[in-house]
């Protein structure tokens, strides 16, 4: 039975923190997307995630502790990533789909310390090139004024110092505008300016402080995080660069997770329901 200190200790947790960050980014974005849009694919992804986790988190631990159900919060909040990723006029049973391979793929795809792939980026990667979907990152806010950038900028700094994250964000973002700024003065600047502004500027800092800091796929000690976040950067404006890729970003960070994966010393396997609730 859930009780009300076991709701407290959740939310003070980091997982518990930067669901209420998100929650709150959705209440300032949802409106002016339109509620109407916003709703199918939240909820739907959040239900489908959260009930196909939920399910498999109930068979391992039957299987070695013979625990109760329990709430899935890694595969709500993958749920809510991809929902605040994909445009919201995507078809809600794509976004759902999208979550529910999130979830299946942090079983299957992992070692034994765990998934290797940040979940919601590689779904979001693979049923881009299934459903062709369109990214608007709405969450990021990109369709407000310019005081909700400081909304952004302040939840995301409070959310990467909590996971002690701050030198992977640093590294990612100084390189990512540092390789854009450098095209626009070695070729055409028109080509990379949409970087620059809304909603791209929007994307690259949600992702930065809220996808690249996933504690269970990204580094931990301090020169790691910054040898990461240039990966990441180089590999994204790579795939910018070279396709124009609408998830370039997002095939950035799991180049980085592949990184980290080796930097571990741990071999890409696959391996069925290990135990292990990760975001």
């Amino acid at each position: 039975m859930v009780t009300i200190d076991a709701v407290k200790r959740f939310f003070r947790t980091p997982k518990g923190l930067v669901t209420i960050v998100l929650l709150i980014l959705v209440a300032i974005a949802a409106p002016p997307e339109g509620l109407e849009r916003v709703a199918p694919g939240l909820i739907s992804a959040a239900v489908v995630a959260g009930a196909l986790d939920a399910v498999m988190l109930r068979r391992l631990r039957q299987r070695q502790t013979k625990q109760k159900w329990e709430f899935p919060s890694g595969a709500v909040l993958s749920a809510l990533f991809i929902a605040m990723v994909l445009s919201a006029r995507e078809p809600w049973y794509v976004t759902a789909l999208t979550a529910a391979l999130a979830v299946v793929s942090k079983y299957l795809l992992r070692t034994r310390a765990g998934n290797i792939f940040n979940p919601a980026a590689l779904a979001v990667v693979a049923t881009f090139y299934v459903f062709h979907t369109a990214q608007s990152w709405w969450g990021a806010l990109p369709n407000l004024p310019p005081a909700a950038l400081a909304v952004l900028m302040a939840s995301g700094v409070f959310i990467a110092d909590r996971v002690n994250k701050m030198p992977l964000v640093l590294a990612f973002l100084g390189s990512h505008f540092l390789l854009f700024a450098a095209t626009t003065f070695l070729g055409d600047a028109r080509i990379v300016a949409e970087i620059f502004r809304a909603p791209d500027l929007h994307a690259a800092l949600f992702f930065a402080f809220f996808i690249l800091t996933d504690p269970p796929t990204s580094p931990v000690r301090y020169p790691a995080q910054l040898v990461c976040g240039v990966i990441v950067a180089v590999a994204s404006f790579l795939v910018f660069q070279l396709s124009g890729a609408v998830h370039f970003l997002l095939t950035g960070v799991l180049v980085g997770n592949v990184y980290e994966a080796w930097q571990r010393g741990l071999p890409l396997t696959l391996r069925h329901f290990a135990v292990s609730d990760r975001r």
